[in-house]
């Protein structure tokens, strides 16, 4: 088959303009992917390019592995000698060979976001920091941003403009300081580190530029300054820049991501020459039809608009329901209908923020729905497998502190805090790594029987080392479960937890056997151990921690499974599902209060909306409610300003909540003209299906709605009535508080009965600042904690 067959007239285009700067600016489901592939196999086949001279980047694993897949099928040979690899995988293999030149070892470990608020933790015991001003997340935040710009702490402490910023910079020192120490770089360093090497070593530079003479990125929109300077630098030489990406997709700006990379790429490469991708072959037309009209309203974006040849398909459905429980149920309830003849993986449902799965998940599990939820507890996050690689990356690196550490007295071998510290202290004084500083449990004055454990853990990890040369993965975690007692140790813990652990292990080894399989089967990794110098090659081990550090929770997303997706908007950017339900789309939610009073923010929220939209091919329901609580606060909400902005022609909407009640409720603030679901009183406006609709239109003022849900105390004439009793429509307000009571009918002790989870026993009454915190042990349901105002207990 031709490369040319079953590419329409934007995309060939694409595909034969190889030489010079190219920008193709793809839309969501334009194929992007089959472009970048296609054009990799006319470079070799049609082109006579030698293979190892192209370079595709991605930003997720699984986005390379289809990616590598697609090339391999459309060349016949040399496909393998294609580099084909995320930002990060790149950057690794590059420092892999190189990073000695700039004060590392070879053998660096990579830290993942626990092991770095570990080192921050240390850092801000090191500077005495005080932790009720500063937190070890906001810190580590601002040092990524820094990073992400390729700002140094130098800088960062030169530019410091006042104590907050002082003590930042302060810190980012230390911690790269720190790093350094223990031969470990973080994510952002691979990045940084990797420009740095070419800037200092100019020689290696032009290695790279001589080797990647045809360079496409993919997901452009997403780079940030870091990655932006990196490719600037490759592509220096040859200018054979591709990049594709969708402006309108531009959704990580919380993560460094710089829209000005894709706008702004003809001015940065002159002569370089765009090419639009607006044919769409996942969504049907409605779908897109409602993406076009929502991301039209942002002003900084290039124009484009995605059509289809699939034809315009269901209507977007558009539900509004009184509660946030009564949409879990809802959307729960249909999905179980709907799947009784269809597979559960064909249904995604997204929101916006991760709390918002909690009543989701509580529905799915009492409907006996499965579902994955990505974004969860990420599987190397979890303890016995931190503790497993813990002992692996000590094994290959013999400097990371956090690692030795972290496994010094797991299992338990009776070595006590002051020991360790002892040990810390020591090693910092005498410029020793934590395990170096074991060796010399003696010059560090730790003798009898503490210096005995110090010594049989430091043989512990000699002998793991010297049998790591002969090993298979498989067997070196396997060795280290029985040489170290992790074994006992878990089944100490009780026969289902360590069940469960044992069985998150095996997994791992699992792992292990088939990543080493890979490597053995690798034509690629062989061709790049050829080129290497033996002694900076990355051992097996190395290797196999890299590619447990550069997982991301995405990655490992099972499409197959027969399981109901629940996962963020953000984490949908890529994926594509028949059936999405997006929920909470609500003022105040989705968009987020914050972004309503910002245009560039509320611009970046526009864009999420859009990538969620254009996640469903055939069927796509918009949700919210009317109240949701939030922080132990109900908040009503009017509906998303997104959903207002779809015109009618593509949906079909439905109503089920209701009209707030004077008795119940309090009204404050200037007016609005819209009643509690967004619909002006004096309108006259009823939908087809008979009920007011929070439609599309503006004016909504602010306010607050308190209910007294403990006394059902009211204050009609401030609901209904202005100063002259002429009555007056209700202010539409962002949230409404409880009331708190003046004291509780029950105590600690006494036993009471909730509507829904039966009788129980009150067991604590915590006197917030809102209202009274209850904790209550039902009979059936076990102990929960609720606030009194909305619990409504009745003292049996």
């Amino acid at each position: 088959m031709a490369l040319y067959d079953n590419m329409n007239d934007r995309q060939r285009e694409a595909m034969l303009c190889t030489e010079g700067p190219l920008l193709i600016l793809a839309g969501a489901g334009s194929g992007k992917t089959r472009v970048l592939t296609h054009r990799i196999a006319y470079l070799i086949a049609g082109k006579q390019v030698e293979p190892w001279h192209i370079m595709a980047i991605t930003f997720t694993n699984k986005a390379a592995g289809e990616m590598r897949a697609r090339i391999d099928a459309l060349v016949e040979q040399g496909a393998e000698q294609v580099w084909v690899a995320t930002f990060h995988a790149s950057c690794v293999r590059i420092l892999r060979r190189y990073i000695d030149r700039i004060g590392f070892e070879n053998s660096f470990t990579i830290y993942d976001a626990d092991d770095q608020k570990t080192l921050m933790k240390q850092v801000f015991r090191e500077l005495n920091i005080d932790t009720r001003s500063f937190k070890e997340r906001t810190v580590l935040s601002a040092i990524s941003a820094a990073k992400n710009e390729l700002r140094t702490p130098e800088e960062l402490l030169k530019e410091a403009g006042g104590y907050v910023e002082q003590k930042i910079a302060e810190c980012y020192l230390r911690y790269q300081d720190d790093l350094r120490r223990n031969n470990a770089l973080d994510f952002d360093d691979l990045i940084m580190k990797t420009v740095q090497l070419f800037q200092y070593s100019p020689e290696v530079l032009v290695q790279y530029q001589e080797r990647f003479r045809y360079i496409m990125v993919d997901e452009y929109q997403d780079t940030n300054t870091a990655q932006f300077r990196l490719i600037s630098l490759l592509a220096g030489k040859y200018k054979n820049l591709c990049v594709v990406g969708d402006d309108d997709q531009s959704i990580y700006k919380f993560r460094g991501a710089n829209i000005y990379n894709i706008l702004n790429f003809e001015t940065e490469f002159p002569g370089a020459k765009m090419v639009k991708l607006e044919q769409n072959y996942r969504s049907k037309g409605n779908i897109l039809c409602a993406a076009n009209e929502v991301i039209r309203n942002n002003l900084g974006r290039k124009q484009k608009r995605l059509w289809t040849e699939q034809g315009d398909g269901e209507p977007v459905y558009v539900r509004r329901f009184e509660s946030a429980q009564d949409e879990a149920e809802a959307v729960v309830s249909e999905i179980q209908k709907r799947g009784m003849d269809r597979h559960y993986n064909r249904f995604a449902v997204l929101y916006r923020t991760n709390a918002q799965s909690r009543l989701l998940e509580e529905r799915m599990v009492a409907a006996g729905l499965p579902y994955q939820l990505v974004g969860g507890v990420n599987f190397y996050q979890r303890r016995e497998i931190k503790d497993v690689l813990a002992y692996l990356k000590t094994v290959a690196n013999g400097r990371d502190d956090l690692a030795a550490r972290r496994i010094l007295n797991v299992p338990k071998r009776g070595i006590g805090a002051v020991t360790e510290e002892r040990i810390a202290v020591f090693a910092t004084a005498n410029e020793l790594s934590f395990f170096e500083a074991l060796r010399a449990a003696g010059p560090a004055g730790i003798a009898g029987r503490a210096g005995e454990k110090l010594r049989g853990f430091v043989q512990l990890i000699e002998g793991l080392r010297e049998r790591s040369e002969s090993l298979s993965l498989g067997a070196l975690i396997e060795a280290v479960l029985e040489d170290s007692g992790y074994l006992d140790f878990l089944k100490s813990e009780g026969e289902i937890e360590a069940e469960s652990r044992r069985e998150n292990i095996d997994e791992l080894i699992s792992k292990a056997v088939s990543f080493e399989q890979e490597q053995e089967d690798s034509a690629e990794i062989e061709a790049e151990q050829q080129e290497s110098d033996p002694r900076r090659r990355a051992s097996l081990l190395s290797r196999f921690l890299e590619e447990v550090a550069l997982v991301a929770d995405i990655d490992r997303m099972d499409e197959n499974s027969e399981k109901v997706t629940l996962m963020t908007l953000h984490a949908a950017k890529g994926l594509e599902f028949d059936e999405v339900y997006m929920t909470g789309m609500e003022d105040g939610l989705f968009p987020g209060n914050r972004s309503i009073d910002d245009p560039k923010e509320l611009e970046e929220e526009r864009r999420l909306c859009y990538v969620g939209i254009t996640r469903a091919r055939e069927r796509l329901t918009l949700c919210s409610a009317r109240s949701r609580m939030i922080n132990g606060e109900t908040h009503l909400s009017r509906e998303s300003m997104f959903v207002r902005e779809i015109p009618d022609e593509y949906t079909e909407r439905s109503d089920s909540s209701r009209p707030p009640r004077p008795s119940s409720y309090h009204f404050g603030g200037r007016e609005s003209g819209w009643d509690g679901r967004g619909l002006p009183w004096d309108s006259g406006y009823r939908d087809s299906y008979g009920s007011g609709f929070a439609g599309g239109g503006t004016g909504a003022g602010e306010g607050t709605c308190t209910v007294s849900a403990v006394t059902g105390s009211e204050d009609r004439n401030a609901a209904w009535a202005d100063s002259s009793g002429r009555r007056k429509p209700l202010a539409f307000g962002k949230s409404f508080q409880v009331v708190k009571a003046d004291h509780l009918d029950y105590e600690v002790g006494d036993r009471v009965q909730h509507q829904r989870f039966g009788e129980g026993v009150v067991k604590n009454i915590q006197d917030g600042s809102r209202d009274y915190e209850v904790t209550v042990d039902f009979d059936r349901h076990g102990t929960k904690k609720m606030f009194a105002g909305f619990a409504n207990l009745k003292k049996l």
